[in-house]
C-alpha cells in the first residue's frame, strides 16, 4: 500500500507539471493545491507503512527514490523555464547522487537511513538527518518553496495581469517569504546532505561496503528521507 501511494504521487507530480506548463495562469490554484498534495503523501507512505507492519528495506529505498525524483524533477523544471538559477538543479542532483551512493555503502551492511540501526555517529548529525524536526521542517520548506514557485511562475505570465495571481503576488511580503522558502530550501539540501557524506567516511576507508551482510540483517522504517 506504502508503495502504492509513493507510484500515485509521481503521477500526479507529473500531471501537476504538465498543467503548470501548460496552463500556468488558469490552473495555477489546482495546480498549488495538488503539488501540496504531492508533498503531503510524502509522510503519508511511510506512516501507512509502519502502521500496517510493512516496512521493508525495499520500501524504505524506494521512498527515499520517490522524493529524490519528485524534488529533481521540480528543480529542473523551474530552471528551465527560468524561474530559478541552472544552478540550484546542478547542485541538488550532485548532492542527491554523492549521498546515495554513499548511503549504499551503509545498506550493504544492513543499516537504514532512519530507524535505530543508521549511519549517523553522533547526535548532531543523527538531529540534522534523521530528527524527526529536521525532516519535518525540510518537508514543510520545500513544499512552501514549489507551491510558491508554481504560483510565481503564473504570476510572471503576461496574462496574469489584473488576476488573483497578480494581486496576491504584487504584495512583496508574499515574495519575500516565498524566495526565502526557496533559498532555504536549497540550503537545507546540501546541509542536511554535509553529514551523510561525514559520516560515511569510516566506511569508505575501511572498505567495508565490499562486504556482504546477510539480508534481514535490518528492518527498515520507511520513513521519507526529504
Amino acid at each position: 500500500m506504502a508503495n502504492l501511494i509513493t507510484i500515485a504521487r509521481l503521477i500526479l507530480l507529473f500531471v501537476v507539471i504538465a498543467m503548470i506548463h501548460f496552463r500556468p495562469v488558469e490552473l495555477a490554484l489546482v495546480s498549488m493545491i495538488l503539488l501540496g498534495v504531492v508533498f503531503a503523501g510524502d509522510g503519508l507512505d511511510g506512516w501507512v507503512a509502519r502502521r500496517r507492519g510493512s516496512t521493508s528495506p525495499f520500501g524504505a529505498v524506494f521512498d527515499i527514490a520517490g522524493d529524490r525524483i519528485a524534488e529533481t524533477v521540480l528543480w529542473v523544471y523551474f530552471a528551465w523555464e527560468r524561474v530559478i538559477p541552472l544552478w540550484v538543479p546542478f547542485l541538488v542532483i550532485v548532492r542527491g547522487g554523492m549521498v546515495d551512493a554513499v548511503r549504499s555503502i551503509s545498506y550493504s551492511e544492513g543499516m537504514t537511513a532512519f530507524g535505530e540501526k543508521n549511519m549517523m555517529r553522533s547526535n548532531v548529525t543523527r538531529w540534522l538527518t534523521a530528527g524527526r524536526f529536521m525532516r519535518g521542517l525540510y518537508g514543510y520548506v520545500k513544499a512552501a518553496a514549489f507551491v510558491f514557485l508554481t504560483g510565481y511562475f503564473g504570476y510572471i505570465q503576461p496574462e496574469a495581469a489584473g488576476t488573483w495571481l497578480d494581486r496576491l503576488l504584487s504584495l512583496d511580503v508574499i515574495r519575500w517569504f516565498g524566495w526565502a522558502n526557496v533559498w532555504l530550501a536549497v540550503a537545507l539540501t546540501v546541509i542536511r546532505g554535509l553529514p551523510v557524506l561525514f559520516d560515511a567516511m569510516p566506511y569508505i576507508r575501511s572498505g567495508r561496503g565490499n562486504q556482504q551482510q546477510p539480508a534481514n540483517s535490518a528492518v527498515a522504517t520507511g520513513d521519507p528521507e526529504g
